[in-house]
Formats: structure tokens, sequence, C-alpha cells
């Protein structure tokens, strides 16, 4: 069997920025164990999987060690595959495991419609933990809130950029992931993530992450929408914008590679 393969840099600018996703694009379901084992063996932070024998397609995203509900990257990588393979279609829309999704064209960019995912504020955090997971001085702590992730803001982008994490410590502050942010210099807002739980020590860049990240930079800044950098080493850029009970995000996704799996019998 050989299955068709993509991997798309999504909320890039330029080669070798943002966060590469694979995409796997089938008619019919693949068995989930083959799903994972594609993924480990792809070792990228998620593997998409879209199933277009039904209405609507159906997505779902591997990390290389298990199944995740929502991911923001790896569905602009899915947007754009889909995209370039029907130039006529402007919107596609998915059935997912957080709902259904869309993304349409925005001009040279392409934009995710996501749920929504506040975060509400930790009571009595162990802040002298989480700054020695990481990596910083305890007093850069600002706040701390949690969603479907631990949420950690900083009193600085230059306390984000310079945190050293340590990743077994990180894995006992919250089941699935951590992530860091404060005021940007150049943007609204910068973030980092982190998700050794997930298989994932550090994600170059994190769309899911922003439907929690762009509510909470709304209500500390007064503004919508807003920009957005992730301070990974590749770097990723993105466009926020809150409307009630959906986020959109918005970004580029630029294709890197195509090329088959080959699955002996």
């Amino acid at each position: 069997m050989q299955l068709a393969l993509s991997v798309v840099n999504a909320f890039a600018e330029g080669p070798f920025t943002g966060n590469p996703a694979a995409v796997v694009i089938t008619r019919d379901p693949l068995d989930d164990g083959l799903m994972q084992a594609i993924a480990a063996q792809n070792n990228l932070a998620e593997t998409a999987f879209v199933v277009t024998g039904k209405t609507p397609m159906t997505l779902r995203w591997f990390t290389p060690t298990t199944e995740v509900d929502l991911c923001g990257h790896a569905t602009l990588a899915s947007a754009q595959v889909l995209f370039s393979q029907q130039p006529q279609l402007e919107r596609v829309e998915f059935d997912s495991a957080s709902g259904m999704l869309s993304v349409e064209r925005c001009g040279k960019r392409l934009q995710l419609d996501f749920p929504a995912r506040p975060a509400q504020p930790v009571t009595a955090p162990d802040t002298r933990a989480i700054a020695a997971a990481l990596g910083c001085a305890e007093d850069d702590i600002v706040a701390v809130a949690a969603a479907k992730v631990l949420l950690v803001q900083l009193r600085g982008e230059d306390c984000v950029a310079r945190l050293a994490p340590d990743f077994r410590a990180l894995k006992t502050l919250h089941s699935f992931a951590v992530m860091v942010t404060a005021e940007g210099e150049q943007v609204d807002f910068v973030a980092r993530f982190f998700a050794p739980n997930a298989g994932i020590d550090e994600d170059p860049v994190t769309g899911s992450a922003y439907t929690t990240l762009a509510p909470y930079w709304r209500s500390r800044l007064g503004r919508n929408p807003l920009t957005a950098r992730q301070l990974s080493a590749r770097g990723g850029w993105l466009e926020c914008e809150c409307r009630g009970e959906r986020v959109l995000i918005c970004g580029h996704a630029e294709a890197y590679l195509e090329g088959s799996i080959h699955l002996q019998p």
C-alpha cells in the first residue's frame, strides 16, 4: 500500500520557519494503530489524517505518541494541501473531535475558525515549582491560569525568550502542556508551548494555543484583532480575532515536501 504524504510549514514566514506538519489524505479511514505508527515514524509535532469519503471531511491529529483533540498548525497544513489540489476551493470544513472547523482563503494566507477555550485563573498556584520547571525567576510570574493547558504569564518578552525549561519537571505541572506568554514588543503578545507529556518538548508554533491566548490577551490589552509571535527556534507568526465563542487564527502555510509512504502488506 502507498499513501501520499505532504509536509507543510504552517504559520511560516519563509523556508525553515513555522511548524512543519505532515498530512495524509485518504478516501477511507485508516486504522487507529496505523495512524499512530505513521505519526511516530514521521516524528513531527503532528501528523494530520483527512478522510475525504465523508461530508464534511473528517480530520484527526496524532503526535508521535498520542492523538490530540485539536491542532491548529496541522489543520492549516491540511487545508493548504486541499487548496493546492483543488484551486477553485475557497473554504474547507472538517468534522473533528472539537466539532466543526473551517479554513478559508484570506488573501495569500489561510484563516482557521476554531472554538474559543478561555482560561480561568488558578487559585494559589505553586509559583516556586512553576519557576523551577520553566527556568525563570519566581517574581517573573505575573499570573497563572488553566484551560486545556496551563497558562503562565511572565512579566516581559525577554523572560519568555530566555526560558531554559526542565522538561522532566514540566511533566509534573500539567498532564498535557504548559504555555508561557507575555506582552510583546513588536507584536501584541508572544508565547512558547511545551508539551513533554505528548512527546513534544517544545512545539514550534501551536495554533490551538491561540484559542486560549487570544481571549486572554484581548481582555488584558483591550484590543481585537491581535498579532502574535511564537518564540520557538523556528519562529511562528499569527493574527487572531475573537468573535464570540470562536477565534479566527490567520497565517501563512508553505508547502515543503511531497512524497509517498510505502507499506508492506
